[in-house]
């Protein structure tokens, strides 16, 4: 019976027990990528009973101009940022040919970007898919992506997302 080399059990020490498998991906709920302190309806506060205002009012204009300006500059919490997640959402196609999407926005409800306006920038997810397929077919797909989240922002025409996620994984949501 052969013997092991010395140098290749060091080297063998070395490795992490599981080196072939990933770090469990954390399952992310939308409401943690909220810092609590991100209060925006407090703007609508400041102006009292906004039912008793008309859409001609001034003041109405000014409550949607500081909530999107609240949107756009939503928050995101940086502790999360590197974490390997799994997070479930509706799809926004951004970059595909009609056979493979690579890129997409990964929203928490169904319509937002395209019937509604956008979530907040914290609940607005620029997703590319590593491997460049999510076959993905129709927009709007619910989905699970897991990968690697960072806590830097991506702005297209449809919304300013505050997450990206390099997508090792996009699964049909069960």
């Amino acid at each position: 019976m052969k013997s092991i080399p010395v140098a290749i059990l060091l080297l063998l020490s070395l490795l992490p027990l599981n080196a072939t498998s990933a770090d469990p991906a954390q399952e992310l709920e939308w409401d943690a990528m909220i810092p609590e302190d991100f209060r925006p309806d407090r703007i609508m506060e400041q102006f009292g009973d906004i039912n008793e205002l008309d859409d001609n009012d001034p003041r109405a204009q000014k409550i949607l101009d500081e909530l999107e300006a609240a949107w756009n500059e939503a928050p995101v919490v940086e502790s999360l940022d590197g974490k390997r997640v799994k997070l479930p959402g509706f799809v926004v196609p951004i970059e595909g040919d009609g056979k493979k999407l690579s890129e997409f926005l990964l929203v928490p409800y169904y319509g937002a970007c395209i019937h509604v306006p956008p979530p907040p920038a914290n609940q607005t997810v620029y997703v590319k898919v590593i491997n460049g397929d999510a076959k993905i077919r129709q927009a709007f797909d619910t989905v699970w992506v897991t990968g690697t989240l960072s806590a830097k922002s991506f702005n297209s025409d449809l919304a300013t997302a505050g997450y990206q996620i390099q997508a090792e994984e996009v699964t049909p949501y069960e």
